[in-house]
């Protein structure tokens, strides 16, 4: 068993309706959704063909805002999460376990970027590519170079600096594997957050189809040279997300 640390293998889209969020993105996206038996319950898992990438969860009524929820594979859940606090995060509830998926505990880093730590019970498996899946993640804060010395400290990521319109771009890998980017937010009244993207076969036929819907686009299609073209949608339940091409280079 393979535990691929240091990659974001799991992502949650958190809303007070799930059902609507789950029409919209089988609508938009090449996702396919199977509801999997939980204790009490059933869990919305999302798939690209037979790879499972994530899923769909309740808000309770009075907490936090719709957004798109990140995990963060570790070797050790609870050494990951000493390592956090060392580091000058917090976490944010207690690790627990669930039977058959694995062990997880919910964190954030010291501007309050929150995501969720992750042992997988049966190994993360190869990296999942092409349509559908999540290509890329991008913590959005208000000091990127504190946030990168976090995320170094806690981790073990090594980091490489990108020239970017909008000013430095920081690229966190371990060894030769890039992981995530982060950046200084544009938008100085948005929270700090972990901004997935997921990787399309057109950004532009994508971006039409999420507007006819009646999804906000906070972002034109935009060309990064070796990178691919972009663009970020919020969705109707509030949560934000990355689309993305991928350069063929």
């Amino acid at each position: 068993m393979t535990i691929d640390k240091g990659r974001f293998s799991w992502f949650e889209h958190t809303s007070r309706e799930p059902s609507a969020a789950r029409r919209f993105y089988t609508e938009v996206l090449p996702w396919q959704v199977q509801d999997l038996p939980m204790p009490g319950d059933t869990y919305p898992v999302i798939k690209a063909g037979e790879t499972m990438l994530g899923g769909f969860v309740t808000l309770p009524a009075g907490s936090e805002t719709s957004h798109w929820r990140s995990y963060l594979s570790v070797e050790d859940v609870d050494a990951s999460a000493r390592k956090v606090v060392e580091a000058g995060g917090k976490t944010l509830a207690p690790a627990f376990d669930v039977p058959g998926v694995g062990r997880i505990q919910s964190v954030a880093d010291p501007q309050g970027g929150a995501f969720r730590l992750f042992r997988s019970s049966e190994g993360d498996g190869p990296r999942p590519e092409g349509p559908g899946t999540f290509n890329w993640n991008e913590l959005w804060c208000k000091d990127a170079p504190q946030a990168v010395a976090f995320y170094e400290r806690a981790f073990g990521f090594t980091h490489k600096v990108m020239a970017m319109p909008n000013g430095s771009y920081f690229v966190l890998s371990t060894g030769e594997t890039m992981r995530c980017g982060i950046m200084q937010s544009p938008t100085p009244e948005l929270p700090v957050h972990w901004l997935p993207y997921v990787h399309v076969g057109d950004v532009d036929t994508t971006m039409r189809q999420v507007k006819t819907m009646g999804a906000k686009i906070e972002t034109d299609p935009t060309n990064v040279p070796n990178v691919g073209r972009f663009t970020i949608v919020r969705d109707l339940q509030g949560a934000r997300l990355g689309l993305i091409t991928p350069s063929s280079m």
